[in-house]
């Protein structure tokens, strides 16, 4: 019996059966289930790559003679049947967000897209990268690292993302990561995402904020705001032009996005910059959380449902239908409340078999996202009398 191709894939299988069927309950399971599926659930391509090559490996040394060696050859295929499911589920992405797209924006979206807009669109995937996860960073975008906003120290700095050609007058994004306010940084989440937006021309912002225990909730909030005001006193410096900027987030970091869009310069929420202009032109959260925060009562004004409004700026929604750790069915309340009242669009996608954090790779999931928030971008930026 060879032990280790016995080992390696027992481990891939455990893993991949983790992302076919997470277990939801109880909690403590919910979340190792998830951690242990991440990587095969956006990424399957690799783990296929290594069964192949851990069988090659093992046939080569002639180790498959054995009845126990031929079964675990047997487990290796019926796993790599799971992934191409797992692939399958990354595939359908695309329709789904086309699908929301549609629905939140009118089937004649595209057609009002200004020309320059729409033309900039991209229309082919970056095979080699999506089919490997890979995070490549892009030669034409500079990262400025650690430009300080505020007086928290280390948590209150901000990374700018700019094309190298350093272009004037670029719309803006301004990021928030996730981590429950209790972790995370600003340079692990979304980077796709950040650096093709830059090297549309963008000026993106990726900005840390202050955690739990040391923090609550207005001061997370009010380091948000902080970014944003930031961003409209020092974007032109980094090419910035001066319309509002778009903002997104995920998960905490979408908890965080949706309450600065939804509460734009209210003054309760800004100590000590209460004139400061926090105004945002769209919002696109991603996997988030709209419930109330952390110890404080429903009602408490903590959720962003406590503060939608018929001005709420546009919102594109993205959420995984098998997420555990924070259920679709509160992104899906969170979009319905925004339709009943707002009067701008909103856009909500579910994407069928993703689950938290699907912002971590260059997944082929992913790279559709992007390209939703991209096309969502140009329809906001195509409307008129909008600065952005």
């Amino acid at each position: 019996m060879p032990y280790g191709y016995l080992f390696g894939t027992g481990l891939v299988a455990c893993v991949t059966m983790m992302a076919l069927r997470p277990p939801r309950r109880p909690n403590l399971l919910a979340n190792l289930g998830f951690r242990l599926g991440m990587v095969p659930n956006e990424v399957p391509f690799v783990a296929i790559f290594l069964l192949l090559v851990s069988t090659a490996i093992a046939a080569a040394q002639r180790d498959l003679g054995s009845l126990g060696a031929r079964l675990v050859v047997v487990l290796a295929v019926a796993t790599c049947a799971g992934l191409a499911v797992v692939a399958r589920r990354q595939s359908m992405a695309g329709p789904a967000l086309d699908d929301a797209l549609r629905d939140g924006l009118g089937s004649g979206w595209r057609d009002a897209l200004a020309p320059e807009l729409a033309a900039g669109l991209r229309r082919r995937l970056p095979y080699g990268r999506v089919l490997l996860g890979m995070y490549v960073r892009r030669r034409d975008v500079q990262r400025i690292a650690n430009l300080r906003y505020g007086d928290a120290g280390r948590r209150n700095r901000l990374d700018v993302y700019r094309h190298r050609s350093a272009p004037q007058g670029g719309p803006v994004l301004v990021y928030f990561h996730g981590g429950g306010y209790s972790g995370g940084r600003k340079n692990r989440e979304a980077r796709p995402l950040l650096y093709r937006l830059a090297g549309q021309g963008w000026v993106c912002v990726s900005a840390d904020y202050r955690l739990r225990p040391e923090a609550g909730f207005l001061d997370h909030l009010a380091d948000a705001k902080k970014v944003i005001a930031w961003t409209r006193e020092h974007g032109h410096e980094y090419g910035a032009g001066a319309g509002a900027p778009f903002v997104a987030g995920s998960s905490a970091g979408a908890h965080l996005t949706s309450l600065c869009a939804l509460t734009q310069n209210d003054p309760a929420y800004q100590p000590g910059f209460e004139t400061a202009d926090t105004s945002v032109t769209a919002a696109i959260c991603l996997y988030g959380y709209y419930g109330d925060y952390y110890g404080y009562p429903e009602g408490s004004g903590t959720s962003p449902m406590a503060h939608v409004r018929a001005d709420a700026p546009p919102f594109l929604i993205v959420h995984g239908d098998a997420d555990t750790l924070v259920p679709v069915r509160t992104a899906r309340r969170f979009a319905e409340e925004l339709r009943g009242i707002s009067d701008s669009p909103v856009v909500y996608a579910e994407l069928p078999g993703a689950q938290h954090a699907f912002d971590l790779f260059h997944s082929l999931r992913f790279d559709r996202v992007v390209d939703a928030a991209e096309a969502f971008a140009a329809w906001v930026r195509s409307r008129p009398r909008v600065e952005a």
